[in-house]
């Protein structure tokens, strides 16, 4: 389903060294459990002979997800899944998963240490990613004359709506996408122009 809250636009790796231990932190989006244990999988199949898979995540609108949990995988507790859900929620970011693949470096970093080395690799991969806003949007059909295609198209184009599908017989037929917001405007130009339109419910 389309968003009004900021996601991560795709897959994104980035690594840091704190005292020989490697911290590859991979940040994701994901829209159940279904797809953060795939990803999980990937990152075990990736990196086979890695100490620690450390992670966590949250769906939905940030600041009150639907679903949120965390792990550390091995690490004392609270020293790994807990910083790294600290960052996602810091970051305002929804629909997202953050792992961190660790390898041990033969140096102990102490519950302090680890805290921040888990932190730390997940804000240097999230403030690298890109992040994409969807917004609500509707599907209406439209009927209309042939005089008023091209009206449509101008409009469409203008408002960042578009045609997805369009149909000839006696009229023409259009399917068209817009932003939620804009339903009151294109309610409007419709009427104008004695153009018939059914919102999907």
């Amino acid at each position: 389903m389309p968003k009004d809250y900021p996601i991560p636009a795709g897959f994104l790796e980035r690594e840091t060294e704190i005292k020989k231990s490697r911290f590859i932190a991979r940040v994701a989006p994901v829209l159940s459990r279904d797809e953060v244990k795939a990803w999980l999988e990937q990152a075990r199949n990736d990196h086979p002979d890695a100490r620690h898979i450390c992670w966590a995540y949250q769906i939905g609108r940030p600041g009150a997800a639907a679903e949120a949990a965390m792990n550390d995988d091995g690490e004392p507790s609270g020293t790994a899944g807990k910083p790294i859900l600290s960052v996602i929620q810091h970051k305002d970011l929804g629909d997202v998963l953050v792992m961190v693949i660790r390898y041990f470096g033969g140096i102990k970093l102490g519950a302090g240490g680890l805290v921040r080395a888990y932190a730390g690799a997940t804000e240097a991969v999230l403030s690298e990613v890109d992040r994409v806003i969807q917004q609500p949007m509707s599907r209406v059909t439209v009927t209309m004359t042939f005089a008023d295609e091209q009206p449509l198209r101008h409009w469409c184009d203008q408002n960042g709506a578009e045609i997805d599908n369009v149909g000839y017989s006696a009229g023409v037929t259009a399917d068209v996408s817009l932003v939620e917001e804009r339903n009151d405007e294109f309610k409007a130009f419709c009427d104008a122009r004695g153009m018939g339109y059914r919102f999907e419910s």
